[in-house]
């Protein structure tokens, strides 16, 4: 990847263009280009929205309106100057629609009909979450094979499926943090949590890295990218994270809350403070921000998953923000833009589930294709089950409800068996029938 292309100092700018500021401030232009953050680096090949001015000129009548609206962060660079944001109408319009939705009503939650329904897209979530921060740091496990395994329960077998299993365990750790104030001793415990069993030394596991451990941030072919403060600072900087971490409303200076959970990312990718894991870590407490705020959908969302699907943008927006002057706006709006299509994702999820499974229902009514193979009592079952997924059927009960006898009601359940709808398991001397997973899907296909 290459590095983007800094812009013009600028106080080199004002001094090249000083007897045209009057003209040039006068046009009024904004911080961003048809509602993009653009960077110098892709600007200076666009076209100017005016005959009279060159790249150049548009830069800086662009970086002025920047410079109005800058609000410095108490997080420092390297050379310690601050991290500023530009709350720009594009970066409070998407603000609002985050915040708006990841604490809001979900949509369709009216709809879906149990705690336990809930629950489902809860565990889809967080293993979707824990399969893909794994694999953008390396982990070669397929997806199938990661969803058989915390399915159920089974002890991961490999380096891949050991980053998935300690993602996943350390997501659902993550609310009962909800309370904690956030310490450095809380970051080490939250890295040994998600790198257990997965760093070539265990010892780098929950500690930071060491001066001569020469850590840094590399493309795929061994470009250095990013360089990160020396060891020696560590401490001082994660400190100084966590006090952001834990800063109230009412300390003097309000941050919007989403601003300082993806910061909180943003610093720990920024700092590396770990021999490994630094991403893994930097989401996990991105997730712990976001749910102590009140934004409790986060609980639902995938970030990995989107930032997957372009992982060269994701680590662009880092690169832009070193590369100007530390204007951290290009990861804030990236990360925007990546939660605003995680929440989309979760709202398709449930608008798909609930299709099915009205689908699946339609199926299941008199005069149905299914009719003709399924008695009432077996499409009543179905029926229960597409509405409760987590149910357990027993003959015993099915027998009660229905006023039949006990091998009526054996013969339905073994039947709903043989036709792949049910499984048959046992717990002690009795047996219990649960759907199959997908049983909307099977039933499409009947």
């Amino acid at each position: 990847m290459k590095i983007p292309v800094s812009p013009p100092p600028w106080e080199g700018l004002v001094a090249r263009h000083a007897k045209d500021l009057g003209r040039l401030f006068s046009y009024r232009l904004g911080p961003e280009v048809k509602g993009a953050y653009e960077h110098w680096d892709h600007l200076r090949h666009l076209t100017p929205p005016r005959e009279d001015l060159t790249p150049e000129q548009w830069w800086l009548c662009l970086k002025y309106a920047r410079l109005a609206m800058y609000s410095e962060l108490p997080l420092r660079d390297k050379a310690g100057a601050p991290f500023t944001v530009a709350l720009s109408d594009s970066v409070q319009r998407r603000l609002f629609l985050v915040a708006r939705d990841a604490a809001g009503a979900l949509q369709g939650a009216e709809r879906v009909p149990s705690d336990k329904m809930r629950e489902r897209y809860l565990v889809r979530s967080l293993m979707e979450e824990a399969m893909t921060s794994s694999q953008l740091e390396g982990a070669a496990t397929t997806t199938q094979v990661a969803k058989d395994m915390l399915r159920t329960g089974r002890q991961p077998r490999d380096y891949g499926e050991r980053m998935i299993y300690n993602n996943y365990a350390a997501m659902r750790e993550l609310k009962a943090w909800q309370s904690r104030p956030l310490t450095p001793e809380a970051v080490f415990e939250m890295h040994r949590m998600l790198t257990d069993g997965t760093l070539k030394d265990p010892s780098c596991a929950g500690r930071f890295r060491r001066q001569d451990e020469n850590i840094v941030v590399e493309d795929e072919v061994g470009n250095v990218l990013h360089v990160p403060p020396a060891a020696s600072e560590l401490p001082a900087r994660l400190q100084s994270l966590c006090d952001f971490a834990n800063q109230g409303e009412d300390d003097g200076h309000f941050i919007h809350p989403v601003v300082r959970a993806i910061m909180i990312h943003f610093q720990i990718g920024y700092d590396h403070p770990f021999c490994d894991g630094n991403g893994r870590t930097a989401r996990a407490l991105f997730y712990w921000s976001m749910m102590r705020s009140g934004f409790w959908m986060a609980e639902y969302l995938s970030i990995s998953s989107i930032l997957k699907q372009a992982p060269a943008q994701y680590t662009r927006s880092y690169l832009f923000t070193e590369t100007d002057g530390s204007d951290a706006t290009y990861f804030l709006s990236h990360q925007l833009d990546v939660l605003i299509k995680a929440i989309a994702g979760v709202h398709g999820y449930i608008e798909r589930k609930q299709r099915a499974q009205a689908e699946a229902e339609v199926l299941l009514r008199p005069g149905s294709k299914l009719a003709g193979t399924l008695n009432h009592r077996q499409r009543a079952v179905l029926l229960n089950a597409l509405r409760h997924p987590d149910k357990q059927f027993t003959i015993d009960v099915h027998r009660r409800t229905h006023d039949i006898s006990y091998q009526t009601a054996r013969t339905d359940l073994l039947g709903l068996v043989d036709e792949k709808l049910m499984e048959q398991h046992k717990q002690g001397k009795s047996f219990y029938f649960v759907p199959v997973p997908n049983l909307d899907r099977k039933l499409e296909h009947r």
